[in-house]
């Protein structure tokens, strides 16, 4: 008898991870054949990734309502795995972020990067106060369009021949103040809306999330290196890979679970402890391939799969339009103004201001965050994602407008160009 019930418990398992398989290896192909076709358009491969998601989604063919995929919590699931692919990411960002650049960006950097967080937090969130939108809902908002991304600003400067110039430089070390600051704020928010309404019960969880913060940090700059070098003793078939992803998960459910810090914090910290070591090469070799070729499309695609268009009515399409504006000149006041005030000169000050207005993943993960903590619903969500998917088109286009094609070929022949 247990003979002829093994097989069938073996083939009912089979059954039920079918679609899940299916639909992760339409959704892998999807992302990848619209990012081939966004690159070849001059986009980022994030543009295509999302639309994927949008294209398969509720707001086109809605292909979970297929029969083939007719698993009860197939579209969590895939939610989940996307999930873990939002700790790469971040990982990933942890791993370009040099500690000793930041001390070094100079006063463009740093007020550029502080000036680019609070001015869209306050003139997104006035702006979506005016909408009738809850004050808690209008400040995220606020953090979430604070976000930059400028992986695609610094392949525009450097295509321009413009990269190795002070406003290249102040760019990319504004994004990663940015970042930083985003990334606490988000994490102090959380605390906030999700803590006990007392002020002994919020500086309470505070002086925890400080504390785990500080823990998270000692561990990923101290620990982490070693444990790394550890792992390669151990002589085991990629056994760095293995024991580097196992610590970013461990850090990253330490700072959520133990500190109430959002888990991308803990991944983030992560790789800018690993950054110092002197295996960052081979940790980032391996992580690639996994990371952007599972994990990140399936996160991407997710946030297409979770956004409905047709969901939004009149109103709602109006505050994604203002939304996309001010978005745009948060950034570039923000950030350019600072720049200026750090001693850019105008020219210099306005392209690093529109190299932070691209949101990027950055701005789709801290959107995650918003609607797992349940402060963003679908509509918002997908009010930010097209916010996200405008900002990421207008960018490039702006920059190239901003570059003279004098300086253009200046930076062609060698010859310093203007500013």
């Amino acid at each position: 008898m247990a003979d002829i019930v093994r097989p069938l418990a073996a083939a009912a398992v089979s059954s039920n991870i079918m679609p899940l398989v299916l639909a992760i290896a339409v959704l892998i192909v999807a992302a990848k054949v619209l990012a081939a076709l966004s690159t070849r358009l001059g986009q980022p491969a994030i543009l295509g990734e999302l639309l994927a998601g949008l294209i398969l989604g509720p707001t086109v063919l809605n292909f979970f309502e297929l029969p083939v995929f007719s698993g009860p919590i197939l579209s969590e699931e895939i939610h989940q795995l996307g999930q873990i692919g939002v700790l790469w990411l971040m990982f990933a960002a942890g791993l370009e972020t040099e500690l000793d650049d930041l001390r070094r960006a100079g006063r463009p950097a740093l007020l550029g990067g502080l000036l680019g967080v609070l001015g869209p937090i306050l003139l997104v969130t006035a702006t979506a106060l005016l909408f009738s939108l809850s004050f808690q809902d209008s400040v995220f908002f606020g953090i979430t369009l604070a976000a930059t991304s400028v992986s695609i600003s610094a392949q525009t400067l450097l295509e321009l021949g413009r990269l190795r110039t002070r406003e290249g430089a102040g760019l990319l070390g504004a994004a990663v103040i940015d970042d930083v600051l985003v990334i606490m704020i988000l994490s102090i928010f959380i605390v906030l809306v999700s803590g006990s309404a007392t002020a002994g019960g919020v500086l309470t969880q505070l002086g925890r999330m400080i504390l785990m913060l500080a823990v998270v940090f000692a561990l990923a700059i101290v620990v982490l290196p070693r444990v790394a070098e550890w792992a390669v003793s151990l002589r085991a078939s990629e056994a760095l890979l293995a024991v580097v992803l196992a610590s970013v998960l461990f850090l990253a459910w330490m700072a959520e679970y133990l500190g109430g810090v959002a888990a991308i914090t803990g991944a983030f910290l992560a790789g800018v402890g690993l950054r110092r070591s002197h295996l960052r090469e081979e940790i980032e070799q391996g992580l690639h391939p996994l990371a952007y070729g599972f994990f990140v499309p399936l996160f991407l695609a997710d946030i297409g799969l979770q956004s409905n268009v047709r969901q939004l009515d009149s109103r709602l399409a109006l505050f994604s339009i203002v939304l996309i504006l001010m978005a745009v000149v948060s950034k570039i006041g923000g950030s350019g103004l600072g720049a200026w005030l750090g001693r850019l000169s105008k020219r210099e000050s306005l392209r690093l201001g529109i190299g932070m207005v691209s949101r990027g993943e950055v701005g789709l993960i801290v959107a995650g965050v918003g609607v797992a903590e349940g402060i963003l619903g679908a509509q918002e969500f997908t009010v930010v994602v097209l916010t996200v998917l405008a900002t990421t088109l207008m960018t490039p286009i702006m920059l190239r407008w901003a570059v003279s094609k004098q300086e253009v070929a200046d930076a062609t022949t060698g010859r310093p160009g203007g500013s």
